[in-house]
């Protein structure tokens, strides 16, 4: 056991521990942090900034619409669908300040994917963004939700500039298809209802759910990780201590162009930046890469979070090069693997090194990460305060240093469980708290680690986690399909793409088009096949299980990356 062997790995001045009962739960960090930073700024998008103070007003506002006027009940679960905007942050604590859980939904997903979660989770409530609510209208109705909240991009903007945005998002871009909801509630009446209302503060115990984060795990069926007030609270200490040399708390402005429904925004923007008191600049749209460049060039920012995918698109633009990044300190990458090369033209383009981490919804999620002292290219750095890791054989046993094995994480921030999914729980999580990464891991002798391989089947596209089963559940529902497999090949542009392999049957008249198409209508975006190839047989094992193993490995030859 590795118990002691991290103790002595932590630069000068980081504390290998943190208290994790420092505070009783995140609605304690949140009522100290607005406190003391209520006249700094905390978020800011579209021109508009949320002062802490303002903040903790408008939340405690939404907290007491829910509580009054919502029907819910302390517990109840809250599905929040929203990209990068500023009420985001607003519904989210005002939902956990009214007693409720928050369940983080993608506002990209398909019907099929939004009734599935809402159901999963037993969601009650909805607060989603117009350009949305179209799809809501049709899934509500097969749910519990029976209390829909919709808010326009605009919103939080003065009076004029968001009639103006509103209306250019509705109508010029016409990225708002009608739907017509009974019952709704607009957000900003939301607020208004709440102003001026009492309410209650929720006091959570620290075991209690703060958050539903829903993820695929191995077997592609979308699982709530069930993340309590102390795991987050412990992830944002973690994150703060090994942040400490470098960013001063209060003064920071650090760019957030991944999306906070994302557990590695969350916890970052919405926890770590909350307890340091500082700014977070929130981009509701980083594929349009001029308008974030111009968004960039009104701040002299000190951190920026992101990963490869975007780190190569920003440098590739001739306006983010001629940036000032005469403030620029830090950069952390994190969702996917940092491509050296990416690393290096960033630190060329920006004179700032870019920090890399490693972590799980499972660990809320940061599990390792590079010391901004002392950053070691190639490795996922070394594990947070109070963190353990190790690598195990097939068999479980533990392995010693350079040994490759299954990466293994102990720590307060391993999530309780998943919801209501016990049998699920048990195949990840042991009786002593050790999580199993599914990544194959090395553990070096000065403690930094490496992930070789990865052990499940996932496919990770620009950060996000695609499951095959998911993919060919899909694809089998096709007329004319008879066997498919669904893998990751590199892609330069997204880490991995994704692509499908089919096998017709012999009447069928389906194409690459179709197969694309039936993804697109079930399926998040990113989960769309870049790549269909038919087949006359597929590789198996002799009782018929598809071996993806062997199709990713033919990739690979043929790409000479073997």
């Amino acid at each position: 056991m590795l118990e002691n062997f991290w103790k002595d790995k932590y630069p000068e001045g980081v504390s290998s521990e943190i208290n994790p009962d420092s505070y009783p739960n995140v609605l304690a960090v949140l009522k100290d942090s607005c406190q003391r930073f209520a006249n700094k700024p905390a978020f800011t998008n579209l021109g508009k900034t949320l002062t802490y103070g303002e903040l903790y007003t408008l939340s405690g506002q939404f907290a007491a619409y829910l509580q009054q006027h919502s029907g819910l009940q302390p517990g109840d679960r809250i599905a929040i669908q929203m990209p990068n905007v500023l009420q985001y942050p607003i519904a989210v604590f005002g939902a956990m300040r009214a007693g409720f859980v928050v369940v983080n939904t993608n506002p990209l997903y398909t019907k099929r994917e939004m009734e599935h979660q809402f159901n999963d989770s037993g969601a009650k409530a909805l607060v989603c963004l117009a350009n949305m609510a179209h799809l809501a209208e049709d899934v509500v109705p097969k749910t519990g939700v029976k209390h829909v909240i919709v808010t326009e991009v605009g919103d939080m903007l003065p009076p004029l500039k968001r009639l103006l945005i509103n209306a250019a998002v509705k109508y010029l871009k016409k990225m708002v298809p009608a739907y017509n909801i009974p019952g709704m509630v607009r957000f900003n009446d939301a607020l208004a209802k709440g102003r001026g209302q009492n309410f209650t503060d929720a006091n959570p115990k620290s075991e209690d759910i703060a958050v539903l984060q829903y993820t695929g795990g191995t077997t592609g069926v979308a699982k709530g990780a069930m993340l309590t007030h102390r795991n987050l609270v412990a992830n944002m200490l973690q994150s703060k201590e090994l942040m400490a040399s470098n960013m001063t708390d209060g003064e920071e402005v650090v760019i957030c162009p991944l999306p906070l429904y994302h557990i590695y925004a969350f916890t970052f923007h919405c926890m770590a930046m909350m307890v340091s008191g500082n700014h977070n600049v929130l981009i509701t749209n980083p594929r349009d890469i001029p308008a974030f460049v111009k968004e960039l060039s009104k701040f002299k920012f000190t951190g920026f979070v992101g990963l490869n995918t975007l780190f190569v698109a920003l440098c590739n633009d001739e306006g983010f090069r001629a940036l000032d990044f005469s403030k620029f300190k830090v950069t952390l990458s994190g969702g996917m693997a940092l491509q050296l090369a990416t690393a290096e033209r960033w630190k060329k383009v920006t004179g700032c090194n870019i920090c890399e981490g490693f972590g799980m919804t499972e660990t809320s999620p940061v599990a390792t990460v590079n010391p901004i002292s002392n950053i070691q290219l190639g490795t996922i750095g070394i594990p947070v305060p109070s963190t353990l890791c190790k690598v195990i054989d097939e068999d479980g046993n533990e392995l010693p240093l350079g040994e490759r094995g299954e990466l293994c994480v102990k720590g307060p921030q391993v999530m309780k469980g998943y919801w209501q999914r016990q049998e699920a729980t048990d195949e990840i999580l042991d009786a002593e708290g050790w999580l199993k990464t599914g990544d194959i891991a090395i553990i070096q002798e000065d403690g930094f680690l490496r992930i070789v391989d990865r052990k499940k089947d996932m496919i990770l596209v620009s950060g996000f986690n695609v499951y095959p089963n998911e993919l060919e559940d899909v694809m089998a529902a096709m007329p004319g399909v008879q066997q498919c497999a669904a893998i990751g090949v590199p892609d330069e542009k997204s880490g991995e793409a994704i692509k499908v392999f089919l096998v017709k049957t012999a009447d069928s008249k389906l194409t690459e088009e179709d197969v694309k198409n039936q993804m697109r209508s079930n399926l998040t975006a990113y989960k769309v096949p870049k790549y269909v190839e038919f087949r006359d047989s597929l590789p198996t094992t002799n009782v018929g299980k598809i071996l993806r193993r062997e199709l990713r490995d033919e990739e690979l030859k043929k790409l000479g990356k073997q």
